[in-house]
């Protein structure tokens, strides 16, 4: 069969792994495999398109939109895609199939990358400010869904020792897209990059969401079991803080995954001080883009495979290894002209982006073999609410600290990470827990 020959091609398989799989799921493992590999391809276009931290700052400039306006995209795009997980749960888990969560999530994606696009080509000002933050906060609600449900059906349609391997080769093609559009970007313009072709890649990228949506629609998921009155069930806050007070495992991760905010939240400042120093400006943009995309090619697949090994010591070493980068950038920051020199910020750019490829591999594995059947849902939706919370928090504390200096906040951020290798080290290997 085609599908089983390319699947061997791109992931190590042993057949030892079906074990920890249902039964009538084992046919169909290449299928669904490469179904999720290319919906999550799609899927990562459009990320990169309506990317919170590079094209829609972008977009808002060319728009003439007030500054103030730029302050609000990552909070709204990370915790809005968070903080409603441990709500929808409940209802997630009435259902037989999740895919059909992730479907509709799909759908509130591209409608909104297309809302977007809409904005983009014909307001201005304050207007387009508010226009894109609006289908921005409708696009984190719709990504809530397909975060949500995207684990369960991995969990359910790809053993054990092979989930990692299939999100690194999802990274690696999403890589090859941020370094295609880190090119384009500067070749169709750099600095003054209109809000026409801003308008054109967002179109593509609602068009992405709905082919993903159609390919992830023929997943054949095995039905699980569905808990009683679920969906009707009142309190999902009682349930979250029960969860987190009854489960030490869960509570651990939580928190270690919360310490590795470090490599997610340290490269803005990074860009910034490289500003600060004179060696980084606006037309540099385009390289960190494609440092983002280079570090998924060069860690997507081996961080999949370290990932399926061990993921909990895939934590610990991303935990080490930002904290690492950050220390010696701030060290080479103090050494005579290496201050000002042009490649210091962006090669400090890429080192975390290849630590934060192992790290979001790493977490992402965990949760998904550290739980099974519903208890993997709501994991998921319960540590993804918690961070929400935590990353605005986190994100308050570190930008209180930019104000005194960029150095500080690095240096704040530095010192979680080790904290976050400390609490990593407590946690159990995902196979034993």
């Amino acid at each position: 069969m085609a599908s089983q020959w390319i699947y061997q091609r791109l992931i190590h398989t042993d057949e030892s792994d079906l074990d920890t799989l249902a039964e009538e799921a084992r046919p169909h493992v290449a299928g669904n495999a490469l179904r999720q590999m290319g919906a999550l391809t799609l899927q990562s276009i459009g990320d990169q398109v309506v990317n919170a931290k590079t094209v829609l700052p972008w977009l808002l400039s060319a728009l003439g939109a007030p500054g103030a306006f730029v302050a609000f995209l990552v909070p709204i795009r990370e915790s809005g895609s968070m903080l409603p997980q441990a709500a929808w749960a409940p209802r997630v888990q009435a259902r037989r199939e999740r895919k059909q969560v992730w479907v509709l999530g799909a759908a509130g994606q591209a409608f909104a990358a297309a809302g977007l696009a809409a904005v983009a080509a014909t307001a201005s000002g304050w207007i387009a400010g508010a226009g894109v933050l609006a289908f921005l906060a409708v696009f984190a609600l719709a990504r809530s869904l397909s975060s949500i449900a995207s684990k369960d059906v991995l969990g359910r349609t790809v053993p054990k020792g092979q989930r990692g391997q299939i999100k690194g080769v999802t990274t690696v093609a999403s890589a090859a897209v941020a370094l295609t559009l880190g090119l384009a970007l500067r070749l169709w313009g750099g600095d003054n990059l209109g809000a026409g072709v801003l308008a054109a890649l967002l179109g593509g990228a609602a068009l992405a969401w709905v082919v993903a949506a159609l390919i992830y629609a023929t997943i054949r998921e095995p039905a699980g079991d569905v808990e009683t009155g679920a969906e009707d069930r009142p309190g999902w806050v009682a349930q979250a803080r029960d969860l987190w007070r009854g489960d030490a495992v869960f509570q651990r991760f939580v928190i270690a995954r919360a310490l590795l905010l470090v490599a997610a939240l340290s490269p803005p400042f990074v860009i910034a001080l490289g500003i600060q120093q004179g060696a980084c400006g606006l037309s540099s943009l385009g390289l960190f883009v494609m440092a983002q995309g280079i570090a998924g090619l060069l860690g997507g697949q081996l961080s999949g495979r370290l990932a399926d090994k061990s993921s909990r010591r895939l934590m610990i070493g991303a935990s080490l290894a930002s904290s690492a980068v950050i220390v010696v950038f701030l060290g080479l920051l103090m050494v005579g002209d290496l201050a000002k020199a042009f490649w210091l910020a962006p090669a400090t750019y890429l080192l975390l982006a290849l630590v934060h490829v192992g790290a979001r591999l790493a977490r992402k594995t965990y949760v998904v073999d550290i739980a099974e059947g519903d208890q993997r849902t709501q994991y998921v939706a319960v540590s993804n609410t918690l961070m929400g919370v935590l990353l605005l928090a986190v994100g308050a504390i570190t930008a209180g600290l930019a104000v005194l200096g960029n150095q500080w906040a690095l240096l704040l951020l530095a010192a979680l990470g080790i904290a976050g290798a400390v609490v990593g080290r407590s946690l159990p290997e995902a196979e034993r827990a």
